[in-house]
């Protein structure tokens, strides 16, 4: 069970939250499903700050073996928003291929 927390979203400008929250809404629906058969109870947090014109927007799950962390800055949000998620992704997927030792892994030799 994944469970969301977006911090700051005040400082998100008013025509983005709501489609700054979908985005979020979305990608926590792939990690509910990739974190299915999972032991531990996660957190995704997600976090913006912003600075002169520049947002930044970090994201974070505390895994078994350690805790993953990511941070994106730009301009605009939501594209911050978007590149993040795809490299949290990234790194989530092989955080968790490590945990399984997936790489252990070898197949049997046909005869």
């Amino acid at each position: 069970m994944v469970k969301l927390i977006i911090k700051n979203l005040k400082e998100i400008e008013e025509p983005f939250r709501k489609e700054f929250e979908e985005i979020c809404q979305e990608k926590l629906d792939f990690y509910q499903n990739l974190f299915k058969k999972y032991d531990k109870d996660l957190t995704l947090e997600v976090i913006v700050n912003k600075s002169a014109k520049t947002y930044t927007v970090s994201a974070s799950i505390d895994l078994k073996s350690k805790k993953v962390l990511i941070a994106e800055e730009n301009k605009d949000v939501l594209k911050a928003l978007r590149n993040l998620f795809n490299e949290f992704k990234k790194a989530v997927k092989r955080q968790y291929e490590l945990e399984r030792k997936d790489y252990e892994y070898k197949r049997k030799n046909r005869r």
